[in-house]
């Protein structure tokens, strides 16, 4: 038998690790439904058979959505929130029925007619967060259809061995059968790292790669497979060698974590005493215990849009008040900055009629949004305001673009706390507010917006996509995509500066925050506080407290006078090389 060449697939990132195994290929072709014809008098019959399939899947994702609320969180179930809006979809069900009835055919020949036209719908949309909704879409027609036609159910939820799923595409409920025991690695043709896939199998820590175009084309089931999901790699039947380099850096990782989770109590401070808040990012109160696990000193971005997506309706002052509330009791006496609503761009509200726009991530989104809709905003503010009582909140306003916005904003919130005293509601009167900087606008007129906040928290993911001109989701220019661009740094000097003068603390949540060729270059621009996913922290940690500032001011001193970001990259490496020799590991 001949040996199989070694073959290397690079996609995105999805969810991280290093794991090894064999895989197992999911067919997910159509359903082939041949067109068969009614008499007149089977008519009703059919339109009942189509009714009781429509039940019969809802049951199934009932089912799936209660299991997954109760092993993960009731905010990770409203992902299947989704699944049910197309089962009762009285559009759809209605147009199925009227077929059925006009061109007397199969519910399945027509439902699959109606499905394609859905999907054709979606697919043509302009908003990235919608067309990958046809995964929803499709995910549901299939179910739908294997009912209807008594389809068996795909081995994936009975796996009995371990295995590397390959599949075109990955569903959430195809994700939430996976039994973690069984699941060790998954690799799709397509998708993000915004897509439900991506997002659930973080959560259930299996190493994922997505978007590898050409993954079902090239694997075959029983194959060797590397995935590493950190890199966004995966290696069929890779030679021993590669095994054996593979399996030795998958050990030094683990060997390397486990060194750095030993500093985790350690305070974090550079060699001369001078103090960094380490904290960190977060989408649900289920991630506290991973925050204070991996050693952060709070949350410095409470991500609240989960709450407002996938469902068909607003979520109430008392639900967002019961899930801020707990953030706070947990991570006292830390502290956990929340940021306001952040909808539109590449995040999509389904109960709200929002236009469709061309342009989203500079369209009506943020706080241009919240500002539009002050009933939304006040809900969620006196959810905010109230849980303050119960920790230590601070609360931050996305994408401001200038001193009037701010100040509209900062006026609903007197209002607001005017309306709880009224009440006899207790808040902390002196909670602290900030901006989050982000547009090119407010970091240049920072010391303006200084006036008007108590803190400012830089957002460099929004930041650098505008700064310089590159949609960060477009993958044909995501070359141009540079957080080391001189002027980003300089964007970033101003911005510390300006809050520095004006008496207030300096922070960020971007990805750059996490991102350690950077470390060194922010604390010499004085950066208070770094916000990151809580695996990066301790890695942060290790290099702020192996530098003195007067070593990091030089670093960020000398970054600024090189002429492009790559010249600054090349640069930072080879200081942070210097100053933290045993990262050498994670820099090569």
């Amino acid at each position: 038998m001949t040996k199989q060449k070694e073959l290397t697939l690079r996609g995105i990132p999805a969810a991280p690790g290093i794991v090894t195994g064999h895989a197992l290929l999911l067919d997910r072709q159509q359903y082939v439904i041949p067109k068969r014809s009614l008499k007149e008098d089977q008519i009703s019959n059919e339109i009942k058979h189509f009714k009781d399939a429509l039940i019969q899947t809802k049951q199934e994702i009932l089912d799936i959505k209660k299991r997954i609320s109760e092993e993960l969180s009731s905010e990770h179930g409203q992902i299947f929130s989704a699944h049910l809006l197309v089962i009762e979809d009285s559009m759809l069900i209605e147009e199925v029925i009227a077929k059925i009835k006009k061109e007397k055919l199969s519910a399945e020949y027509v439902f699959q007619d109606v499905l394609k036209k859905y999907i054709k719908v979606f697919s043509e949309m302009e908003d990235e967060y919608l067309r990958e909704r046809i995964s929803d879409i499709n995910d549901i027609g299939k179910r739908i259809l294997k009912n209807l036609i008594g389809a068996r159910e795909d081995a994936l939820s009975t796996l009995k061995e371990k295995a590397i799923v390959i599949s075109y595409d990955l569903s959430p409920s195809d994700t939430a059968t996976m039994h973690k025991k069984n699941v060790i690695g998954f690799a799709t043709d397509i998708g993000s790292r915004t897509s439900h896939t991506a997002i659930m199998a973080k959560s259930l820590e299996i190493p994922a790669v997505v978007g590898l175009e050409t993954a079902t084309k090239n694997v075959k089931s029983g194959d060797t497979l590397i995935v590493d999901g950190t890199h966004g790699v995966v290696i069929v039947n890779p030679a021993p060698a590669t095994l054996k380099h593979y399996e030795s850096s998958r050990k030094k990782l683990v060997a390397f974590e486990k060194h750095l989770l030993e500093m985790k109590d350690l305070p974090c401070e550079t060699k001369d005493g001078r103090k960094i808040e380490l904290m960190a990012n977060i989408e649900l109160h289920e991630e506290v215990p991973s925050v204070i696990a991996h050693g952060a000193e709070g949350i410095g971005l409470y991500r609240t849009e989960y709450f407002y997506m996938n469902r068909k309706d607003l979520p109430t002052e008392e639900e967002q008040f019961k899930a801020y509330s707990v953030v706070a009791k947990k991570m006292k006496p830390y502290n956990v900055v929340i940021r306001t609503l952040d909808l539109g761009g590449d995040k999509f509200l389904s109960q709200l009629e929002i236009p469709q726009e061309m342009n989203p991530f500079m369209g009506w989104r943020a706080i241009r949004f919240c500002l539009a809709r002050p009933d939304i905003f006040k809900t969620q503010m006196r959810a905010i305001l109230r849980a303050s009582s119960f920790g230590k909140l601070k609360m931050m306003y996305p994408m401001i673009s200038g001193i009037e916005e701010l100040q509209q904003a900062n006026a609903i919130l007197e209002d607001t706390k005017r309306e709880l005293r009224k009440e006899g509601i207790s808040f902390d009167e002196n909670m602290q507010v900030g901006a989050m900087i982000e547009v090119p606008s407010a970091a240049l007129t920072a010391d303006i917006l200084a006036r008007e906040a108590d803190f400012f928290s830089i957002g460099t993911n929004d930041l650098i996509q505008y700064s310089l001109a590159v949609d960060r989701v477009n993958e044909k220019i995501a070359y141009l995509y540079e957080p080391a661009h001189p002027a980003i740094l300089l964007l970033i000097k101003n911005i510390i500066e300006a809050g520095h003068k004006a008496g207030i603390w300096v922070g960020m949540c971007g990805e750059m925050a996490g991102d350690i060729f950077m470390t060194l270059i922010l604390l010499g621009f004085g950066l208070d506080e770094f916000s990151t996913s809580p695996i990066a922290i301790p890695e942060l940690k290790k290099i702020i407290r192996a530098v003195t500032m007067d070593q990091a001011k030089e670093i960020a001193q000398q970054a600024i006078t090189l002429s492009t970001g790559k010249d600054i990259e090349r640069f930072a490496k080879r200081k942070l090389k210097e100053i933290v020799p045993d990262l050498a590991i994670e820099i090569e």
